[in-house]
């Protein structure tokens, strides 16, 4: 029986309740593909979810993981638009992905060209897609507008910076000091968070506000965010991190923040970007942005930022990564070929 690994979380907590299973390759359902996994991506969701502070995460035990690159390996009899030995990238929105094979539906699947890397494509995933969204579908920035990015060097933060870059927005970003290198490579106007208070720097630069900002934190951060935009400005939320790794009071209480801001008559919008919902209600949506990002990758318009590729059994060490706060950009894993 030809068996596969996956990672498992059976128990929330620290680094230690990654596990590795081994089991036989799965068979895929009707209507699915089955793909051997290149490349799986690592976000801060799968961070918070590790700890149990992520609400949209399944049920324990779970397998990890929004986004994966790989070749197509079976293709169930009812299933359309994709062939066997294709080279693919997903968003999973049901998680999964930290796995050497993957079942999903085929309009999930986004054929790339077999030129690119697999760790840039998956890079371009969630991060790339909930840049997009949060600077088009949500946000409608215009040429030239000025904007506030917190984690300016994180995966979505790079991802902002470089589709920003090309809008040609004025971006200033939050970022610990040894990461401002980054920040500034990428077009953004670092700001010390840690030392530097970010609403009183954007008032001493911007008097009348940025015209956006973008916020994964939430809570006080949030609140503070909005008095950083100017008025008709807007908010857009994109996770309720905390200072530590979420859960479903920082969200409950994020959603109601969300609602009680947009009560007030200033004109200003918090507007909330979640994108594996996105993803599930928009598939139209899904396909042509990703397929857009793919092309801009293929023409050196976009360079994912990659902080580390560790091997998938090394999969520890990568949350470690992140928990730690230690890399810029995208913390990818990648699977034997």
């Amino acid at each position: 029986m030809n068996k596969y690994k996956r990672i498992v979380i059976a128990n929330h907590g620290g680094v230690d309740v990654l596990n590795t299973v081994e089991e036989a390759i799965p068979e895929p359902k009707s209507g699915q593909v089955r793909v051997k996994v290149l490349a799986a991506g690592i976000g801060y969701a799968d961070i918070m979810a590790q700890h149990g502070g992520y609400p949209l995460a399944p049920k324990i035990p779970f397998t990890p993981g929004y986004d994966f690159v790989g070749i197509v390996d079976y293709v169930s009899s009812d299933a359309v638009g994709v062939e066997k030995g294709q080279y693919v990238a997903a968003l999973n929105p049901e998680f999964g992905c930290y796995s050497e094979y993957v079942c999903v539906p085929p309009e999930l699947l986004l054929p790339v060209p077999e030129e690119l890397d697999p760790a840039e494509v998956v890079s371009l995933i969630l991060n790339y897609l909930t840049a997009h969204c949060i600077l088009h579908k949500k946000g409608q920035l215009k040429n030239g507008e000025t904007v506030l990015i917190h984690a300016a060097a994180g995966g979505v933060g790079t991802a902002l910076l470089q589709l920003g870059g090309l809008l040609e927005l004025k971006m200033y970003g939050t970022a610990s000091v040894t990461k401002h290198p980054t920040v500034r490579e990428y077009g953004g106007i670092p700001i010390d968070y840690k030392n530097q208070d970010f609403l009183e720097y954007i008032r001493n630069e911007v008097p009348d506000g940025v015209d956006a900002a973008f916020d994964p934190i939430g809570g006080l951060n949030l609140r503070r965010s909005y008095k950083a935009v100017k008025k008709g400005g807007r908010v857009i939320s994109y996770g309720f991190a905390g200072d530590s790794f979420g859960g479903m009071k920082q969200m409950a209480i994020g959603v109601l923040q969300m609602a009680a801001l947009n009560f007030w008559p200033d004109g200003k919008r918090v507007t909330l970007c979640a994108t594996p919902g996105e993803v599930k209600k928009d598939n139209a949506w899904y396909r042509e942005t990703l397929t857009e990002l793919i092309s801009m990758l293929a023409a050196r318009q976009i360079n994912p930022v990659i902080g580390a590729r560790v091997p998938l059994m090394e999969v520890k060490r990568a949350h470690q990564m992140l928990e730690q706060g230690n890399v810029a950009g995208k913390v990818v894993l990648v699977c034997e070929p």
